[in-house]
């Protein structure tokens, strides 16, 4: 053998000095992973219930949602025509009004001539003096006015 081959024998022997620590190192690694190889297939395995039950979880939700979105549409729609009725009925409340208001000033001037009171002997059952309809047309918006 010539020196060129005792040099390229003695780099590689000198390599595989430098690689056999390497090795038994990767192969200590390599037997814990097969040991650990059940419990990693485990953590996976929960991994993928968990992942199962949260999309049952989410399914479920988006059920509730869409549930309470109809729901709420529903009330909404039940509110627009309550909101009708109410304008309806204040509409109709302005015109009763207007048409009160013109009876008392149509009442007024009735009312406003000297009435000359008859006088009664007091009695312990005295009936209330009899009042035109407009009088109690008022009387009765007062009530309701307060």
């Amino acid at each position: 053998m010539t020196g060129f081959e005792y040099a390229l024998q003695g780099a590689v022997l000198l390599l595989l000095t430098v690689a056999i620590p390497y090795a038994i190192r990767l192969e200590r690694g390599l037997a814990a992973v097969r040991r650990d190889r059940g419990a990693m297939e485990g953590s996976a395995r929960g991994l993928g219930d968990a992942a199962a039950a949260a999309e049952a979880t989410l399914r479920r939700l988006r059920a509730t949602a869409d549930d309470g979105l109809r729901q709420l549409s529903d009330r909404c729609l039940a509110g627009e025509k309550l909101r009708d009725d109410l304008r309806y009925l204040i509409e109709r409340a302005d015109s009763i009004a207007d048409r009160l208001d013109g009876l008392v000033r149509q009442a007024r001037p009735i009312v406003a001539e000297p009435v000359v009171p008859i006088r009664a002997e007091p009695t312990a059952f005295t009936a209330a003096p009899a009042r035109s309809q407009a009088e109690r047309d008022l009387m009765h918006a007062l009530k309701l006015a307060r």
